[in-house]
């Protein structure tokens, strides 16, 4: 059976699911994307096909290996693999999709982890649970994010309650459905570096994060919109960022971080970035 675990979102990475945007389009199921669809016509696919490519690049040589789902033609978010399962330190769980032009795409997470020989670890039944809105921060200590679209708070306490039966700490922080996920506002950069809207988020979620000894590099509004935000840490010092987000990559590069920044303006107008595109399957412990 595979060793695919994850307890932290900062370890090294070295095992990591995508899905090829061979049917993806952009549909109207959040907030940015009916402003992106406000503004014009479809996205070409052989530049989707490109920008994932750079993406799929920066993931291996960060030293991850790269799995594919097979795309179906039927669900075309099936591209933005981190919603519809998390790994953790326990293995994979399954989550409960809200959206109906996504909830089929548990089949095929299902028959893929059947063909790997994975078993999950936990299933998602009690209201809606999204891996957007999920933050192993680091052994012992996960955020649950619940803003009552994509995860509600039965979704939020039932997978809280799976991590606090084995002796971890997890938050569940509430936010308005407008950003989606949380992950539109927040996402670990390295242990102890988180990037966060500060301009959104609150004050006591900020300090409960500085009480945990993790320092957040602010994200504007408009940024954070643009998915500024939504970054995925390869560990070692390695974080990869959209092209796009000029200003965060200067801030990340003079933390020390080196930044692998592939071009996807095309996903993000969709309403997903690097930390969307990518379901991590493991991550190496990281050591105090």
């Amino acid at each position: 059976m595979p060793d695919w675990t994850t307890s932290s979102e900062t370890g090294r990475l070295t095992e990591v699911l995508v899905c090829p945007p061979d049917h993806y389009r952009w549909i109207p199921t959040n907030s940015i994307v009916r402003r992106t669809l406000a503004g014009g016509s479809q996205p070409d696919l052989p530049a989707l096909a490109a920008q994932h490519g750079e993406l799929v690049a920066a993931l291996r040589q960060g030293g991850a290996t790269v799995h594919s789902l097979l795309p179906e033609p039927h669900l075309p978010y099936m591209a933005y693999t981190r919603d519809s399962v998390v790994v953790t330190h326990r293995g994979p769980v399954l989550c409960q999709l809200e959206r109906p032009q996504r909830r089929g795409e548990y089949a095929p997470l299902l028959d893929w982890h059947a063909a790997q020989g994975s078993r999950f670890w936990r299933k998602s039944s009690a209201g809606t649970l999204e891996g957007g809105d999920i933050h192993i921060l680091r052994s012992g200590l996960a955020l649950v994010g619940a803003s009552g679209g994509r995860t509600d708070l039965d979704g939020a306490a039932q997978f809280a309650g799976w991590l606090r039966a084995e002796g971890w700490e997890v938050r569940i922080e509430g936010f308005d459905e407008h950003f989606l996920h949380l992950d539109v506002l927040f996402c670990m950069a390295a242990p102890g570096l988180a990037v966060a809207c500060l301009d959104v988020l609150p004050e006591g979620f900020i300090a409960w994060l500085a009480g945990h000894g993790i320092r957040c590099l602010g994200v504007p509004y408009r940024e954070a919109m643009r998915l500024g935000c939504n970054i995925l840490s390869l560990g070692g010092g390695r974080v990869i960022s959209a092209r796009e987000s000029t200003t965060l990559n200067a801030a990340l590069r003079a933390e020390g971080l080196e930044v692998l920044d592939p071009a996807l303006s095309l996903f993000t107008a969709g309403g997903g970035g690097p930390h969307c595109l990518t379901c991590p399957l493991r991550r190496e412990e990281e050591t105090p």
